[in-house]
């Protein structure tokens, strides 16, 4: 995806994937910034740990307590901090600017995934880990009207509410499954990774039958069980991949500078994923 994005700027850049132990993370870090890199991505489990270890956040990151972006930048002749990619020589004194793409790719997929407005909408979301904090972070900050958290482990639900209603007091957020119907049950958890994980819900206290539509935040694979089920109870469905094509495409315009060719990436990336 990255990659046919680059290629289409006309930018002779290359993107690449590099496993690093979370002990590593800050040499690893360290190690990009004195080698010049444009940027970086980071996913699980780093996102939370290089909120710490970035010398700047920007807002996104500030506001969600993550950062999934890293650009960058150097000090040019006037003294102000800019991305590499605007200076002519590397400069000796560098920095690391961290941001957030994870939480505005969110919503934008559930909207031009599934046609979901965010505001007032009855959500139900399953995981209250790192990737169900933000999404329940970025869905109160849009005005849900009723998130119902769901979490294998309470304490977790219950921190991601608590801080839910310090950040936005009118927003109701219930600990549990909903009474009636959803517009939205919207999977954060890894459960549909395997063939033979369970339901990511107690389907003893909550029925498909209640949405009116499933996004899964899995993409691979593709079509997981929780989507078939969705299907076959008549809800629309959506996969994770919108979320890793926006979340994508932001990152690759905060390194550029430049729109993001979406249409691209997105070809790139569903050759990938469906073959």
């Amino acid at each position: 995806m990255q990659n046919a994005g680059l290629a289409a700027l006309g930018l002779d850049w290359r993107y690449l994937a590099f496993e690093v132990h979370p002990d590593d993370l800050s040499a690893a870090l360290q190690g990009a910034k004195a080698m010049n890199f444009i940027g970086l991505n980071l996913t699980v489990p780093h996102k939370q740990l290089a909120v710490g270890m970035v010398d700047v956040l920007d807002e996104s990151a500030k506001g969600w307590g993550a950062v999934n972006t890293i650009v960058f930048e150097g000090r040019g002749e006037t003294g102000a901090w800019q991305p590499l990619r605007d200076l002519a020589e590397a400069p000796r004194e560098r920095r690391s600017h961290g941001f957030n793409t994870d939480a505005d790719a969110i919503t934008r997929a559930l909207r031009e995934d599934l046609g979901l407005e965010v505001s007032g909408a009855r959500i139900l979301l399953l995981g209250a880990g790192g990737a169900g904090r933000t999404a329940a972070l970025k869905l109160a900050a849009e005005g849900v009207g009723e998130l119902f958290l769901v979490n294998r482990t309470r304490g977790k639900a219950e921190a991601v509410a608590s801080e839910i209603v310090a950040r936005n007091p009118g927003i109701k957020v219930v600990e549990g499954y909903p009474p009636g119907k959803v517009d939205l049950v919207l999977n954060a958890t890894s459960l549909g990774l395997r063939p033979e994980d369970p339901a990511p819900f107690d389907e003893r206290q909550f029925s498909l039958r209640q949405a009116a539509a499933v996004y899964d935040m899995i993409y691979r694979p593709a079509d997981t069980a929780l989507l078939r089920s969705a299907k076959a109870a008549g809800c629309r469905i959506a996969n994770g991949l919108g979320m890793l094509l926006y979340q994508g495409a932001k990152a690759l315009e905060l390194w550029t500078g430049q729109n993001a060719p979406v249409e691209v990436m997105r070809r790139a990336l569903e050759e990938n994923v469906y073959g």
